[in-house]
Formats: C-alpha cells, structure tokens, sequence
C-alpha cells in the first residue's frame, strides 16, 4: 500500500492507482471528461488538473501514477486558476444552444461549467465549425459541440470491438467521425451517447422528447434476452420515453445492447387494449364477463387431457406460476410447456440448464469453446465480457462453427459433431488443453440442444468435464446459454412437460384447446383448435386465436426474472397497461375464481410469496439429487454438421418487432450488406 496525502488527509492506496483515482478514496471529487473507469486513459482533457508539491505546474491526475510521499492538493487557488483556464479554452468553440440540446440537464459540461466558466470571453476568433456525421438511426451528432475526450473513440475500439471511429485533423482542425460515413456496426453503439460528456451524441430517436427533470424514472431489469441487464425506464405521462443502463458489475457493467436501449417505442405499437373474440374470420370487441364466460364453458365441455397451455419468452414468473397453478388445481392437467421448440432438457439438478460460471467468471477463464452459439447476437453483453477477457488475458477462444466477425478473434473448426464427439472422447487436441486449462468454459448455445444426438453431447460433455475435474465447487465449466428472459424461470418453476412431447401433439392435432400466454414463436398449422392467447401485442399469437386477452408488457407490472446464471432479479412497474388491458396474474386469478368460485391467490403478494416458497423447495430437491456419471449410448449419435441458428437480432421478441426503430437499424443493417461496407 501507497501512503500519501490529499489535501493534508492521509490515504492509503494500492499501488497501480492514478492520483485521481487516490483523491476519489479520499473523498475529494476531481472534475472530468475523457477520464472513464471502464476506458484507456487518455488524458487530452486537462480538466482534472490538481497541484502536486515540488511540481511547478499542475498536473493532470488521470494519467499521473500515484506514488509515496505524494502531497496533492485539489483546493488551492492555483487549481482553481488552472481549471478555469481549461474550462475557457473548452467553451471558446462551444455553440451556447443549451435550450435546444438534448443532454441539457444531464450534461457533464454543463455541470463543470457552473464551477469553473467565465461570464466572458476573451476569445475574438472565428468560431470553428463541424458537419454533422452519419451514424446511423440511433446516434444523433451535433459535433461542433465535441470537445475531442475521444471517450466514443476508445469505447467503439476498447469495448465494442468495432474500430469505426476516430479521429481525422490535427488540432482546431481535429474531428471524430466513422472514417466510411456510416453507421457504426456494433450491437453496442448507443453506449456512446451515454458516454458524450457533452451534446455532440445524442440520442436520435429520443431528440427532442422531454427533460430530464420532467421523467420519471423506474429501476428495473431488461427482458430483451436472458443476461437481466440492469436498467432505468424513464416515463413522461405513463408512456415510455428511454431506457439508461444501470450499473452492475456482476451483469452488465455499465453498458446495455442497442435493443434494449431502443426497443422500448415498441411498447407503443400493435397494442392490444381490449378483449377480443372471432366471428366468421374477423375480431370483435368484447367485453371481460364475454370473453370468461366463453372460456368456461369451453374447458368446461372439454376433457383435461384436450387442454394445454404454452408459456411464453417475455413472461414473468408469478405468471408463469399461477398459469401453472391453473393448469395444476383448476385444470387439473399437466399439458403444459414453455420451449418453442424440441430443445433437449434435462432438470434434475439446476446447472444442467445454467451459465455455471458465471459472467463475471468470463474474466478469469483462460479457454472458452463455443458450441451451437453466437454470443454476439444472442447475448450481446456477455459477448462483450468475452471481448473482455480476450483483451486483458488473451483467453484462447474456440468455435466449433464460423461465426463471422465475434469482435475477437477465435479458433474455427469444421462445424461437425464428430469432431465434437473425437473432442469429448479425448482423442483431439483440443480435449488436451480443455484438461490443460486452469478455468476453461463450455458454452453451449440452443442450436447444439436442438440436434438430433443433443441427449448424446449434452452427457458425453458433462461426463468429460466431472471425470476432469472441471465441474467443482470452486469452477463449474459446464454452461448452457439461453436467450429469452423468462427460460431459466420457467425451468426453476418447472413449466415444463418431460414426460409427453407436446409439441408433437400440437402438431399432430391431438388438442382441442391451446392457451397461450405471451407465445409467439411457435409454429404449427391450425386446423380446429380452440386458440386463447393471453398477450401485450397482436403479434403471431394474436392472429391464430380465437379470443384475445390483452395482458401487459414488461414495464407495466411489477414481475420477477431468473437470468441465464441463475440470478433472480425483479422487474418494477413503471407505466400502466393500455385501454382494458389487465395485469396476467390477474386475468389467470379472475379466470378461476370464475370457473372455481375462489381465486387462486388473494392477491400478488400471496402469489409472490408462493412462488418464492415453490423455488426454495424446488432448489433444496435439486441439490439433494445425487451426481450420476450419465450413461452414453453410441447409438444416440449421429453424424451431421451443426448450423448455429440464431433469431433474428432486431427483430427477436414481439416488442422488438412493433419497435419502429428496431425497423431501421435492420435497414441500415440491411442497405450495408447490399452496398458490400459492413464491417
């Protein structure tokens, strides 16, 4: 430890610490614009200028090195001139439109400038002007105002993977720009508007919607796939205007995909505010007691075992649960499943169905092998840890398929599951320096559990890694990645049907009801069957059914979700369901209390508790079933090439696809691959 003095405070600091950071211990707050803690240090600012003793002039404390003996001071005159000076040079060129700038209110310079501006200027030259840039339908640029931090620079190059932009000119010529005129390619970009500590980027389809002092703000958990980043929802009047990340180093750091920053305008669009019932081919509007009264006595006059009930990717778990509930006490029947497809499964214990290393275990990991997935598109965060690690360890990095540009580099194999079946046999190179390898990290995506010999490799895999010691108490390499928010609930819940493949069934026409719930994405070809679908958007669901109950969307009730590590985290309601739309525990509850003459639960917090008590005892059950060594029967393998199919990426969930700009960044994306210039 480092032993030096702040404003005559003694500190103590670890060695490899900057000054600023040793005057942050102590307490003592340092004005900045290029500094950032997840960022290269750049020092171009000259913002944070303290006095060091036997230093004539002051010194910039980002990139100074914090040594023993030091004596800073940050209160001085001398400082305060220091600052102030810099602060003039920053504004000389600064167009003063404060009242028509985005990040009024919210601006770093803005802030500094009330401690350190003039109210004059002695700067008599011609102010220097910028053309806008192009980039693209999320990042809006007004870069006169930019005052050169390079904090976008070193995101899109450190961070993102994507050294798109930089730097052109030198000195009051000097300008950032994408170097092609286009938009930046990355799943990450908007996390330089959050960055910008002034009004060059700001956010394009956000520009002039509201003040920051008008919002509302909402802390709450993402659903645009399974790594539960965690976010603010900002409202203006109950309608969403914005989603900000929040920081959490065990999730998300400090950074959100570009789809769950913008997908929210989707919440405005294709709602459904009101129930609705077919007549000869057409939906009419129908009231609550209509739409009950006809699903009664359609389960009423049809056996339980015609009845089943799909659960969907979105869903919370409380309605997930009390769905259940239904099916199980009211229904009586157990036909009900929430995978869209013929995934293998396995839930006898919980980490056969978990990412057991966890994302922040990314970073200490020295071997990662990706099986049947494309972490870039199908969790953009944890791809981003994975850059990460590859940049700070220089983690070997293996891929069984070729993924196109992962904004790392990585080893590509053929694709074939009989190398994957020589790998985990032990007769490849690659099983020596799995064994090899302090941390490694199987990640297997949902492309590898929808193979034909899925059951064969998800045992022969998890055989290999307990006989090498690679699944203990301390590690755990064995992960599956899953992509939609509400998946690992639903399997802690264990909505799910192992003994009957209902899908097949579905297909084969052997139901007379379907309930769905939140379901979109399965695919079937309707020919008698009685549809309910219980939903926030009239998407694919909503045009198969038969009668339509408007639910509500994620920021419109309060819901708990289990990330794809295992993480419960809850979701707060920030706005109301539109119209009649009610809350989907609620529908469910009234539905039984009609067809039963008593609700399932009193209310949610009777439903919460429930359902807390549910997983306890379904975890305690878990970690009570003993380690098997799995049986592997040669049999269930089959030799095929393994294709990585991945949903698509702007359009994965039905509020991305109402979402208008979700729309555009798959033009954009789409104008690029035609004109031959994606990155």
């Amino acid at each position: 430890m480092l032993k030096l003095k702040v404003n005559n405070i003694d500190v103590e600091v670890e060695e490899g610490l900057t000054v600023l950071q040793a005057c942050e211990k102590a307490g003592v707050e340092i004005p900045r614009f290029c500094y950032h803690e997840k960022l290269s240090i750049a020092g171009n600012c000259r913002m944070c200028l303290v006095e060091m003793e036997k230093s004539p002039k002051p010194v910039a404390s980002c990139a100074m090195p914090a040594a023993e003996g030091m004596n800073i001071k940050t209160n001085t005159a001398f400082v305060e001139k220091a600052r102030k000076g810099v602060m003039e040079f920053l504004l000389a060129n600064h167009p003063l439109d404060c009242p028509v700038c985005d990040q009024g209110g919210e601006c770093d310079l803005q802030d500094q400038s009330m401690f350190y501006g003039v109210d004059k200027s002695r700067f008599k030259e011609n102010k220097r002007a910028v053309p806008e840039k192009n980039m693209g339908p999320l990042i809006k640029t007004q870069m006169t105002r930019c005052i050169h931090c390079t904090r976008c620079v070193r995101f899109a190059t450190e961070v993102a993977g994507v050294p798109e932009l930089g730097a052109i000119g030198r000195g009051e010529d000097m300008q950032i720009t994408t170097y092609l005129e286009q938009s930046m390619q990355s799943e990450l970009s908007a996390n330089v508007v959050d960055l910008c500590p002034v009004g060059a980027l700001t956010s394009k389809p956000y520009v002039f919607e509201a003040r920051p002092w008008e919002l509302k703000k909402t802390e709450t958990v993402d659903v645009m796939d399974a790594i539960g980043s965690n976010i603010r929802v900002d409202t203006y009047d109950w309608e969403v205007k914005r989603v900000l990340p929040i920081i959490n180093e065990d999730i998300n750091e400090e950074w959100i995909s570009d789809k769950t920053r913008y997908a929210c305008d989707g919440l405005l669009n294709q709602r459904l505010d009101t129930p609705f019932i077919k007549y000869n081919g057409k939906f009419e509007k129908a009231s609550w007691e209509e739409v009950y009264k006809i699903i009664k006595s359609k389960f009423e006059n049809t056996s339980k075992e015609k009845v089943c009930g799909f659960v969907g990717d979105l869903t919370n778990m409380e309605t997930g649960y009390i769905f259940k509930e239904f099916f199980d006490r009211t229904l009586k029947s157990q036909n009900y499943e929430s995978r869209s497809d013929n995934r293998f499964l396995d839930t006898k214990k919980r980490e056969n169905y978990l990412f057991n290393s966890t994302i922040n275990g990314i970073e200490v990991s020295d071997l990662i092998f990706l099986i049947g997935t494309n972490p870039r598109y199908e969790a953009t965060i944890l791809n981003a840890r994975i850059r990460k690690s590859y940049l700070n360890n220089n983690t070997k990095i293996i891929s069984l398929n070729d993924l196109g540009d992962l904004t790392y580099p990585y080893e590509c194999l053929d694709g074939k599951t009989k190398t994957l079946k020589d790998i985990f046999d032990g007769n490849h190179e690659i099983s020596k320096k799995i064994i090899d390898a302090n941390n490694p990290m199987i990640i297997m995506g949902k492309s590898l559990l929808n193979l034909a010999s899925s059951k064969y490799f998800f045992d022969s895999i998890k055989n290999f890694l307990t006989q090498n010691k690679k699944i203990s108490e301390e590690w755990n390499s064995f992960n599956i990645l899953s992509c939609d928010a509400s998946t690992v609930g639903n399997y802690d819940l264990g909505i799910i049907n192992e003994s009957n493949n209902l899908l097949e069934d579905l297909q084969n026409h052997k139901f007379d009801i379907v309930y769905l719930i939140g379901q979109d994405n399965l695919n079937f070809d309707k020919k008698d069957e009685f549809i309910i679908y219980q939903g926030s958007h009239g998407d694919k669901g909503a045009e198969i059914a038969d009668i339509i109950l408007p639910g509500s969307a994620y920021t419109e009730q309060d819901g708990y979700f289990t990330n794809l590590e295992g993480k419960l985290q809850k979701a707060y309601k920030a706005s109301y369901p539109p119209g009649d739309a009610k809350e989907d525990w609620q529908i469910i509850n009234e539905l039984a209390e009609l067809m039963n003459n008593r609700k399932l639960f009193n209310d949610k917090e009777e439903l919460e508790s429930s359902m807390l008590n549910h997983l306890n005892l379904q975890k305690e059950k878990q970690i009570n079933e003993e380690d098997k060594v799995n049986k592997i029967d040669e049999n269930e393998f089959q030799d095929e090439v393994l294709k990585v199919n991945v949903k698509d990426y702007y359009f994965s969930n039905v509020v991305a696809r109402s979402s208008k700009t979700m729309i555009e960044c798959n033009n954009s994306k789409i104008n690029l691959k035609s004109t031959g210039t994606e990155g």
